[in-house]
């Protein structure tokens, strides 16, 4: 018997077909069942050929058995010879019930990444900035910066007694707290860095420890008597202003490669704020909250926004500056929704997602029958999904743009490859803290604008390290220890005008000795004409001791500094 082929449409038309003959039989033989009772009731003899018996419920259901089994063998070639001919085998519907998942790739398009169009690292703005490591921090805490903090902590100190503070003592102020974090002084007492004994002769040299208590107690970002009127519409109005300023300059310094990272930082304070978070993951469980977007290559910092808790009827701008990169973020952030909106604006998105998730089919959350070292995907036109089981009773979900395909690495755990870029590009954000802890000038305080200050010189000489790196990536290139050498160097750059002008030495001599050569130096190089010819010979005037002299070009005689004299050029004949 030769084998017959049916479609879908087909097999379906035939069993609906069978279903109506059915019934049509069924009630004719109702009808001469009744005919066959009313002749016999009629007549007193009946022949044996004229008796029809009625059918039974058996035999219809026999019969109704029978034609579904014929439908299923039909839908089972139908299905078999979709498979052979390369269709899909079936859809799998989201749990939603809005979205068609396939097991096979084969109606997902090819994705094809956007040219970001810039040059990943520093801006050209940046490059034509930095000439030394100072510069790259001035970069981020600017003159308008620095202007804004010493207003404001004036404003506040003058209200009882206080000798204000210029841009010169703040900036001699944050450069002691950067030493502090180089030398490890995080949870130390302040009175113990000053200590002739345990402390180092530079805090001593710079300020005396009242002074900087005094800025520690008194410093501010804004002026508190007009505070309660703006804290009723914003949570940060202790911060706002000088937070905008200082964010605003991350994305103008640096562009950041391909593949950026999304996710929290914590802040750590345990004081009274209206915002802060408990998260038991994190190593304080307890601060301020801060979502972060960095740079995978680097940990660049590229943009940051401090959570204060929902605000409805806010909406903010996901990529700006962004286009043709990819965005990875932990199951916090990740939905279907939010990889369809990405795409629009020519964003790839990689994550992962949670398994309650509505969209996801059922089948890549069940469990049973699933093999260890298993990856099931699940596959729409741009998106993928992939339940991988690295273990018993337990599997990762990630939900992609990026990749169409369900590739599988040979190692030995058969992760899928998006797993593997997952794990390469998540952890832009925990290395920032890590670096950033490493050598923090965090100091105690029950202010939280404090403790957000503190976290934004850290980033700050980070961010900064990171250019001085891209610009002269020869810079202490054999050394181990780079960004400590660059956070010596820039506190030691930011005290130094501080200690030159220093009015009166430290009774200490170490901080004497300290003060007295920045001040001899400073005055040799303020009044010491320039050489014009830098060949060293003996002075022609010393009589007794032939010190070393300059050339002169006016004269072309040699002469030290004891026998030269500065001449105003509006004097000269």
């Amino acid at each position: 018997m030769a084998r017959r082929s049916y479609s879908l449409l087909q097999a379906l038309d035939y069993v609906m077909r069978s279903e109506s003959e059915d019934d049509e039989e069924s009630a004719a033989s109702e009808e001469e069942a009744s005919s066959s009772v009313s002749s016999e009731n009629d007549s007193i003899t009946t022949s044996d050929e004229d008796y029809h018996p009625v059918p039974d419920s058996s035999s219809a259901s026999e019969n109704d058995t029978e034609t579904a089994v014929e439908a299923e063998r039909l839908m089972a070639e139908t299905v078999g010879e979709a498979a052979d001919a390369g269709a899909p085998v079936a859809e799998w519907m989201s749990r939603s019930g809005n979205i068609e998942w396939f097991p096979t790739a084969e109606k997902t398009m090819r994705y094809n990444p956007v040219p970001t169009g810039i040059t990943p690292g520093p801006t050209l703005y940046a490059v034509a900035r930095i000439s030394t490591l100072r510069s790259a921090f001035d970069l981020f805490v600017t003159e308008e910066i620095i202007q804004l903090l010493c207003t404001h902590t004036n404003l506040h100190g003058r209200r009882k007694y206080w000798r204000d503070v210029d841009d010169v003592e703040m900036r001699a102020y944050i450069g002691i707290l950067i030493l502090a974090g180089v030398y490890r002084s995080r949870h130390e007492a302040s009175r113990g860095l000053w200590a002739d004994k345990t402390g180092r002769a530079v805090f001593r040299a710079t300020m005396p420890l009242y002074r900087y208590a005094q800025i520690s107690a008194n410093i501010r970002f804004d002026d508190k008597l007009t505070r309660p009127g703006r804290f009723r519409n914003d949570k940060l109005a202790a911060f706002r202003v000088l937070w905008e300023k200082w964010v605003a300059r991350l994305p103008l310094l640096f562009n950041p490669g391909v593949d950026v990272c999304v996710d929290e930082q914590l802040v750590g304070f345990k004081g009274r704020c209206g915002f802060r978070q408990y998260m038991p993951k994190k190593p304080t469980k307890y601060g301020i909250k801060i979502w972060v977007t960095c740079d995978v290559a680097t940990s660049y910092a590229w943009k940051m926004e401090i959570y204060t808790g929902k605000s409805p009827g806010s909406s903010r701008e996901v990529n700006q500056g962004m286009r043709g990169h990819t965005v990875t973020c932990d199951n916090f952030f990740t939905s279907f929704s939010l990889a369809e909106e990405l795409l629009r604006r020519k964003l790839a998105l990689v994550g992962t997602i949670r398994r309650n998730k509505p969209e996801l089919p059922s089948q890549l959350v069940q469990l049973r029958q699933r093999k260890i070292l298993s990856s099931l995907f699940a596959f729409t036109k741009t998106t993928m999904a992939v339940s991988y089981m690295p273990k018993g009773g337990k599997n990762v979900l990630l939900l992609s743009t990026k990749h169409r395909e369900p590739a599988v690495s040979d190692g030995e755990k058969k992760k899928p490859a998006a797993i593997l870029d997952y794990n390469r590009c998540k952890g832009g954000v925990d290395n920032l803290d890590k670096v950033v802890g490493t050598y923090s000038c965090r100091r105690k305080t029950s202010h939280w604008p404090l403790a957000l200050f503190y976290n934004l010189l850290d980033v700050s000489a980070y961010n900064a390290f990171v250019l001085w790196k891209a610009v002269h990536p020869e810079w202490e290139s054999t050394k181990t220890h780079q960004r400590r050498v660059f956070l010596e160097e820039l506190g030691h750059m930011l005290v130094t005008p501080e200690i030159a002008r220093r009015p009166c030495a430290p009774r200490s001599k170490a901080a004497a000795a300290i003060v007295a050569e920045i001040q001899q130096s400073e005055s040799e190089s303020e009044y010491d004409p320039q050489p014009i010819n830098k060949m060293r010979k003996r002075c022609e005037l010393c009589i007794n001791r032939r010190r070393m002299a300059t050339t002169r070009s006016s004269c072309g005689k040699s002469v030290c500094k004891d026998h030269s004299a500065v001449v105003c050029v509006s004097c000269l004949p």
